[in-house]
């Protein structure tokens, strides 16, 4: 199915939704940040078809989300997160937690997230003030920026 393009619309959320917003990118950035980082990873992982993976991965190496290299060990191509990729994080957390709260498996969270140095439990996702108070639903006022534009 071929989706309609938000190249042309002048929101920041339409352009990230034109770069990654497809179900099966959203899901293979979710094994990325797992740290799968091979095609037949993904492929063993997601059970998505090889033709749909490869047109996926091609997409998030063209909007520079991912970075096809060739792997250090192998003649096997590597797809590595980059900086693009990596600032993603907080989207994923965000959707995984949501998942957790209002789709939860009966028998509890499918996975626990905790710092890879010390073990501590990494908090849900939130909306915080830059002096780190943390805003509720109802509670954001949007304020138009320089590159909002004008009729």
């Amino acid at each position: 199915m071929k989706y309609k393009s938000y190249k042309s619309m002048n929101c920041s959320m339409a352009q990230a939704l034109d770069a990654i917003g497809e179900r099966w990118s959203l899901l293979i950035l979710r094994e990325a940040f797992y740290g799968k980082t091979r095609f037949n990873q993904f492929l063993d992982e997601l059970g998505i078809a090889r033709n749909i993976l490869s047109a996926r991965l091609n997409h998030l190496v063209e909007e520079g989300i991912l970075e096809k290299r060739p792997a250090a060990e192998t003649s096997h191509t590597e797809y590595v997160l980059t900086d693009a990729g990596r600032a993603l994080r907080t989207v994923i957390m965000s959707l995984i937690h949501w998942g957790d709260e209002y789709r939860p498996h009966p028998d509890g969270e499918r996975f626990s997230f905790v710092d890879s140095q010390s073990g501590e439990p990494i908090r849900k996702m939130g909306i915080h003030t830059v002096s780190g108070k943390e805003v509720g639903p109802g509670k954001i006022k949007v304020v138009p920026g320089p590159g909002v534009r004008k009729n």
